[in-house]
């Protein structure tokens, strides 16, 4: 299977085969949580260190996951948090990108 924009379903696909059905499922349970309580937290982070550590955990998780787009972005975001640019990360994108990653992912591998 090819990657696609949002999710490269073939690192979902190897994951899957790697630990099995219902490990990926608790995996993929505990991802949302994390990656969840991580974005309700972003927008009151001011220091750039503490958002590039932040959005660096996010740009991790999503790759192990296929998450590709959202993963894209936080990387930008660690970027510009890495060059105290605090003003041009658009956490909204993040956030938007993340809602549409995990709606596709549920709608596709749990359907």
């Amino acid at each position: 299977m090819i990657c696609l924009k949002l999710i490269c379903w073939k690192q979902v696909n190897a994951l899957c085969e790697e630990v099995g059905d219902d490990v990926f499922a608790s995996v993929f349970d505990v991802f949302l949580e994390e990656v969840e309580e991580t974005l309700g937290g972003l927008a009151q982070i001011q220091d750039p260190k503490q958002l590039e550590a932040a959005l660096h955990f996010l740009r991790g998780s999503a790759l192990s996951l296929g998450f590709n787009e959202f993963a894209r972005l936080c990387g930008d975001g660690e970027k510009q948090a890495g060059n105290n640019e605090l003003q041009v990360i658009n956490l909204s994108a993040v956030k938007d990108c993340y809602e549409a990653s995990k709606q596709e992912f549920i709608k596709e591998k749990f359907a």
